[in-house]
């Protein structure tokens, strides 16, 4: 029986630029996030599924848990946009 599954080259090249670049996508999504919930106010159905998008590409983020909860608590925009320049860097 085979082990796992295997991948061709270019495959596992692939899956290498996507994990190398993690960080970079994560910050890209949660700047698009921030963009999303700033137009989006007033929709509080649209807003309740941007803040759990948030929630999850905050996990994947590396950041200070204790102020990603903070500003998830509080439903901070503005802070979250600080997380996510953070996050770029």
């Amino acid at each position: 029986m085979a082990g796992g599954r295997e991948y061709s080259k270019t495959q596992k090249k692939i899956i290498d630029r996507y994990y190398e670049n993690q960080d970079t996508i994560v910050a890209q999504r949660l700047g698009e996030i921030v963009t999303e919930l700033f137009l989006a106010i007033g929709n509080e159905k649209k807003t309740n599924q941007l803040w759990t998008r948030a929630e999850k590409a905050l996990a994947r983020s590396g950041l200070n848990k204790a102020r990603i909860a903070q500003v998830l608590k509080d439903r901070d925009l503005e802070g979250l946009g600080r997380l996510a320049g953070e996050a770029s860097k």
